[in-house]
């Protein structure tokens, strides 16, 4: 018999505000990180590299079930053999809880290596470590950079079972082919616990751009590299052996990648099969300029789109390095897309040096106004590690908050040159509670009806979700679920454990009290659906965001603000024609 080789894949969550790990009955976003990681590591076993063991593979999100360090040293010591931790995919705002989890299975002497975008970005980015990627290595933690494809994961598992993990493992000046690479694979029981069954895959990596506040340029590289049809069609056959017929396309941007339309070709191909594939996918706001894509990625089954819209200020995007977005044409991208039956879904950032409450709440009335945008993801402009805006602050000794699990997009982590603190945070929740206030939820439904589009749950569902996900829990709908899970005695270090006669009947009460109130939402606002749904002029309905243009002016929100002098800035719209802007 072959001694064994017991190996945990771990996604680390993070610490909510109430100290308790966040975590949830049932989760919404899978793990691309886990995925890839699993289908890298089932492949090296396969290849024969640790032939000499009898190994066991575990993927564990945290987000969605229970990882108790404990009660996982215990099941290795009682079945005998060896044992490697890998924390996955391990972001900013997870490291603290990763740091927590790492140290009790080190304490029990067995190897513990920590990879992802944190690890990934302060390599890449700082000259000095900062202390807890010191704290780390004194631990004997190793650490992984960069990407595990091309047999990277090979030395990593052998030096485990050698009891010899390096240091650091560094690959990030040597990005890896992804053409033909092990696909993405999580594994069943993992996506079960996913709401709607999603799993996840990626075609593509690296971005062309320089946003300043990106961390996937200086990790992933700029460097362009993707996997091929035959790839894509693997994932989808292997996925739907288990009945897995729903995807979440992690590419920060698949209409950048090159082979965008044999990809969708396939997928069309497929779905002719019978593979009733449905994807939420993330482009850019050029991809209508694109012939063909946005026909192609709704008939290869991409019904939910994530735009990085970012913000409607020109001289806020060119500040950020993000200048291929042209506000000029957010009109008309948005009308491109909403030919077709989708939602869509929209990534903007407040906090850029130019913002203040005044001109924040005032680009929120815009983009409600004239932009068909149907939920929209706000976040603090977040110098996260890895970006530039974060290199440049850590070297120039500016404040950023120190706790790390606060570097989720939702909690405001530096100062504002303009605005106080607490003008910000104020800004923040103003701008959430106008766009998903009664009356524009109302409106977005009704550009649903008036278009035909037979998105009503998805459109009800996620209005909800958005809305309640940050009044109610303080997250961002992405990291929300059902039914909120706690686990007593696995409060972050310094906050006091709960007495279990206070614990129990305490979160039981707030369970019952936030869920009642998500139900109320979800009812009120189903209520205005259906009687929206059953006007027979429903489809009559039109205003400046969905106005064809000879029933309303082009309002372009496109401004110029002088940055000189905020008291004097001059705010005007220019009105542009169908001729004038091809």
């Amino acid at each position: 018999m072959r001694e064994k080789f017991h190996i945990y894949l771990i996604k680390p969550t993070r610490y909510h505000d109430d100290g308790y790990p966040l975590q949830w009955w049932r989760s919404l976003i899978p793990s691309n990180s886990l995925a890839c990681l699993a289908g890298i590591v089932n492949d090296a076993l396969e290849r024969g590299i640790l032939s000499e063991y009898d190994c066991v593979v575990h993927a564990i999100d945290e987000i969605h079930q229970n990882v108790q360090p404990t009660k996982i040293i215990r099941t290795i010591r009682k079945e005998g053999g060896k044992a490697f931790i890998g924390l996955v995919g391990v972001q900013s705002n997870q490291y603290p809880r990763a740091m927590d989890l790492a140290r009790e299975f080190r304490a029990a002497g067995m190897p513990v290596s920590i990879g992802g975008f944190h690890v990934s970005g302060c390599l890449s980015m700082l000259k000095e470590q900062p202390p807890e990627i010191l704290e780390a290595q004194a631990l004997g933690i190793g650490l992984f950079g960069g990407e595990a494809e091309e047999g990277r994961i090979d030395d990593v598992l052998v030096d485990a079972a050698n009891g010899a993990l390096k240091p650091v493992y560094n690959y990030l000046d040597d990005t890896p082919n992804l053409a033909g690479a092990p696909i993405p694979f999580m594994p069943p029981e993992q996506v079960k616990r996913n709401i709607n069954s999603y799993s996840s895959f990626d075609l593509g990596r690296g971005c062309p751009f320089e946003c300043s506040f990106c961390t996937i340029i200086n990790v992933q590289g700029r460097k362009s590299r993707f996997r091929t049809a035959d790839d894509l069609e693997l994932i989808v056959r292997e996925n739907a052996k288990e009945g897995v017929t729903r995807f979440l396309l992690t590419d920060d941007n698949f209409a950048r990648n090159r082979n965008w339309e044999s990809f969708l070709d396939r997928l069309i191909d497929l779905r002719k099969q019978g593979f009733p594939v449905n994807m939420a996918i993330q482009v850019d706001t050029l991809a209508h300029r694109i012939d063909g894509f946005i026909d192609k990625c709704c008939a290869a089954g991409a019904d939910q789109i994530f735009i990085g819209l970012e913000n409607v200020n020109a001289d806020n995007l060119e500040a950020a390095n993000k200048r291929q977005n042209r506000v000029e044409e957010y009109r008309d991208m948005f009308l491109a897309w909403k030919q077709h039956p989708v939602f869509i879904m929209c990534g903007y950032i407040l906090g850029f040096p130019n913002d203040s409450y005044e001109s924040i709440m005032h680009d929120i009335e815009l983009i409600k106004s004239d932009l068909a945008v149907d939920a929209l993801y706000l976040n603090y402009l977040t110098p996260l590690p890895g970006s530039e805006d974060h290199k440049k602050l850590y070297e120039s000794g500016i404040w950023m908050d120190p706790d790390l699990a606060k570097y989720d997009l939702n909690h405001r982590v530096t100062h504002h040159p303009k605005m106080s603190d607490e003008e910000w945070e104020r800004a923040f929740r103003d701008a959430h509670n106008s766009f998903y206030s009664w009356e524009h939820m109302e409106r977005i439904i009704k550009r649903m009806a008036a278009l035909g589009s037979n998105k009503k749950y998805v459109t009800l569902n996620r209005l909800v979700a958005y809305r309640e996900s940050v009044r109610i829990a303080g997250i961002a709908k992405l990291e929300s679920g059902y039914l909120r899970l706690r686990s007593r005695k696995q409060r972050r270090p310094g906050m006091k454990i709960e007495n279990p006669l206070v614990f129990y009947p305490k979160y039981l009460a707030i369970g019952v009290y936030n869920t009642a109130r998500v139900a109320r939402t979800w009812w009120r606002l189903r209520v205005r659906m259906m009687r929206i749904l059953k006007d027979p002029d429903r489809t009559e309905y039109r205003d400046a965001a969905i106005a064809p243009d000879d029933e309303a002016d082009r309002e372009m929100l496109s401004e110029t603000r002088s940055t000189k002098n905020a008291e004097t800035r001059r705010r005007h719209r220019i009105v542009v024609t169908k001729t004038e802007a091809a």
